[in-house]
């Protein structure tokens, strides 16, 4: 016989062995290694109904009125849509008063929006991007409420030759 047939953990036994393992037993073993592993956190790991009040604590996963997930915001904060196109990177943000678009200020860098002044003077909202976008290019309109920036996704395809040599 060969030797890494030995060596092998899956043997006939093993068969045997998983149809007469129990869920609970099993379930009972992997909660007693993880309270060792995790003392004072383990217990409510494997128990849904702790788990799930431990979400609803977290901001992160409370809901808005409207069904959908999101982060709990403070009266200054924004809510920005950002989404991108085959060239373009789109940020849509609902602004109430109008009269902030005068004191408001765009700036983004090659992975993140930055937004001044709205709602209130002073304020400062960082939207990280989910492409790399151009420098140039980019320009924002107001329009029935929202404002739209729109920033061309940058195309860097900078390829640098490797020499091959052949070993003699």
């Amino acid at each position: 016989m060969f030797p890494w047939n030995m060596m092998f953990p899956f043997n006939k036994d093993m068969k045997n062995m998983m149809k007469e393992m129990k869920p609970n037993e099993v379930e009972g073993y992997v909660e007693n290694i993880m309270s060792k592993i995790f003392p004072g956190q383990g217990q409510s790991m494997f128990n849904p109904g702790d788990m799930m009040k431990q979400m609803n604590m977290n901001p992160f996963f409370q809901q808005n009125g409207a069904g959908g997930a999101s982060t709990s915001r403070s009266a200054n904060e924004i809510h920005a849509d950002v989404f991108e196109t085959f060239e373009d990177v789109f940020v849509r943000i609902p602004v109430k008063d109008e009269e902030n678009i005068s004191q408001l200020r765009v700036y983004h860098t090659t992975n993140q929006a930055i937004v001044e002044n709205i709602p209130n003077p002073g304020d400062r909202h960082v939207i990280t991007l989910p492409a790399l976008v151009r420098k140039k290019g980019s320009y924002a309109q107001y329009k029935d409420g929202i404002l739209e920036i729109k920033i061309p996704k940058s195309i860097d395809m900078q390829f640098t030759e490797v020499d091959v040599s052949e070993k003699a």
